[in-house]
């Protein structure tokens, strides 16, 4: 059923009720959101245009879920990356042309900094100002290999030291064995606790849920 393209009311309504509350750096998201589908030529993101669109989002805060709530674009179905520059800024593909768009807040430090201030109350002074003022659009090239597009599972693959699953070609080849990233590199973003009680307590606790 084609939806349309929603107002921004509309849109910033579903994009509050995605993030929990209302702030400035919503509605700047939602305006960038709506600015960049259409720059890339889509005009119903969940509808007849869904499946053809992917975006890559350069912050993990506000911006990202009201990104998320005007594309339909969602982590779990591969078409949001999150690509954390601290950056009020996203990219638009529209898979089915090729064509991508970046989108990012110009630098207005000489007016109240909408991009960093949350209140909604200096949102007002922004949203008065056409996408042109408020965004820089710049048409961009994206290269994504088969492993990275949305769609079906590509290869799974077992790590042969720690035994864990991999997938969508996730491994990385070592010595002729095929490890997963953090075994390979040898780094991760978390570090194994070497406290053989702590660790039996949580195994004690999992046994307590079983049983429940």
């Amino acid at each position: 059923m084609s939806r349309g393209f929603p107002a921004f009311d509309t849109s910033l309504a579903l994009a509050k009720r995605i993030h929990g509350n209302a702030c400035a750096r919503l509605a700047v998201g939602t305006r960038l959101a709506i600015a960049g589908l259409k720059a890339i030529g889509i005009k119903d993101p969940k509808g007849k245009d869904q499946g053809s669109i992917m975006v890559f989002v350069e912050i993990d805060r506000c911006v990202s879920d009201a990104v998320m709530a005007v594309t339909g674009c969602r982590p779990g179905k591969r078409t949001m990356r999150i690509v954390d520059y601290g950056k009020v800024a996203a990219t638009f593909f529209n898979l089915r042309t090729g064509r991508a768009v970046r989108v990012s807040i110009k630098d207005r430090s000489h007016d109240e900094p909408v991009a960093i201030s949350p209140e909604a109350s200096r949102l007002k002074p922004f949203m008065g100002l056409s996408d042109m003022q408020l965004f820089d659009m710049r048409e961009v090239s994206v290269v994504l290999p088969p492993e990275d597009m949305p769609g079906r599972l590509l290869g799974v693959a077992v790590c042969e030291r720690c035994g864990e699953i991999i997938m969508d070609m996730r491994d990385v080849h070592r010595a002729g064995r095929k490890l997963c990233k953090p075994c390979a590199e040898g780094t991760s973003y978390y570090t194994e606790k070497q406290d053989a009680q702590a660790n039996a307590g949580i195994a004690e606790g999992r046994g307590r849920h079983r049983q429940a």
